[in-house]
């Protein structure tokens, strides 16, 4: 892997699929009494949050302690920043307190970037999601779902997803999951669909290696997973659809919809929903809907990120075996 984490785009096949074996093995290390690791004990982890979060947040942040790290969390609100404070100052601060990885989140597109290829940042960087432009470990961590569902968690190892049809609705034109999504995924071998109302894709999206559709209908019953965004009315400036009621009618997820897919399809969202408008809550409550199962994988995720950028660069198993009394990363210091 590469010393940062910017984009899914970055990431080879090869590289994907390590992320991904590795995070199945820090998932097991999840189902032990003690679920920490020593790895990288002594390395300080900063989560650098100038957008609100939840999930992703806690997400990192559980990551970093279940591997031993020191964790700071720094939030924009009631920091510095209020008073004004630039990107490259609060970088600088941070250099000069030893953060060994900064994890990111911000609302202008390219922040990541700029903060690792600034030499303001001796250490990694991850994009936990910039602006309308990325966010590569809501990708790996659909992607580690979709695998683990579909193939199965020990079958899956060493494998990808060539063949997989996974669908995304919504507010592609918004969405930094969807862009991450449609690297990865389509780097993995999945086969992407986009279905989405015209005024909610972005423009250039016939470049994008994906297939475009309007009619949701038509796509689900040949769908392995379907992917609901949320419709980010933050963002919005302007009407990009008649009424909530006519998008629902034409893009939400309903029972009598969920049940055109296949009978083995999932239906995954990032979260937060909008029940009653992208997804209903009989399909968000449905055990076919993985929400709640990508939030738990974000964590084994994100773990794998961390270790394999500041704990070594080979997984976090022994060749022989893969049972979770063989998980010692502590050999990689």
């Amino acid at each position: 892997m590469k010393r940062h984490l910017i984009s899914a785009a970055d990431l080879t096949r090869d590289d994907a699929v390590l992320i991904l074996d590795t995070a199945e093995e820090m998932a097991r290390v999840a189902d032990r009494p003690i679920k920490k690791l020593p790895t990288l004990r002594g390395r300080t982890v900063v989560n650098l949050f100038f957008e609100d979060s939840t999930r992703t947040r806690i997400s990192f942040e559980a990551a970093a302690k279940r591997l031993s790290a020191d964790v700071i969390n720094f939030s924009a609100k009631g920091s510095s920043v209020s008073k004004g404070e630039s990107l490259k100052d609060t970088a600088l601060t941070l250099e000069a307190m030893g953060a060994d990885a900064v994890v990111i989140r911000h609302h202008d597109s390219g922040a990541p970037h700029r903060l690792a290829t600034s030499g303001w940042i001796g250490g990694s960087v991850v994009n936990a999601g910039d602006g309308t432009h990325e966010h590569p470990t809501q990708a790996l961590l659909d992607a580690f779902t979709v695998r683990r569902r579909l193939i199965g968690p020990d079958a899956g190892l060493g494998k990808d997803l060539a063949g997989r049809r996974i669908t995304v609705v919504g507010d592609v034109l918004h969405s930094r999951v969807a862009r991450s999504n449609v690297h990865l995924l389509t780097t993995l071998g999945a086969e992407v669909t986009l279905v989405a109302p015209p005024t909610l894709l972005p423009i250039g999206v016939e470049t994008w290696p994906c297939e475009v559709s309007y009619d949701l209908d038509a796509v689900l019953p040949k769908s392995d997973a379907v992917m609901m965004l949320r419709v980010q009315r933050e963002r919005m400036n302007a009407a990009f659809f008649p009424t909530e009621r006519e998008y629902a009618r034409r893009y939400g997820l309903d029972g009598d919809r969920m049940a055109r897919m296949p009978e083995d399809a999932i239906v995954m969202h990032p979260g937060p929903m909008n029940r009653g408008m992208e997804i209903t809550a009989e399909v968000a409550d449905s055990p076919r809907c993985t929400a709640v199962e990508q939030v738990a994988n974000g964590v084994s995720i994100r773990m794998a990120v961390l270790y394999l950028l500041l704990g070594g660069s080979e997984p976090a198993t022994t060749p022989h075996a893969v049972t979770p009394n063989t998980v010692r990363p502590e050999e990689a210091q």
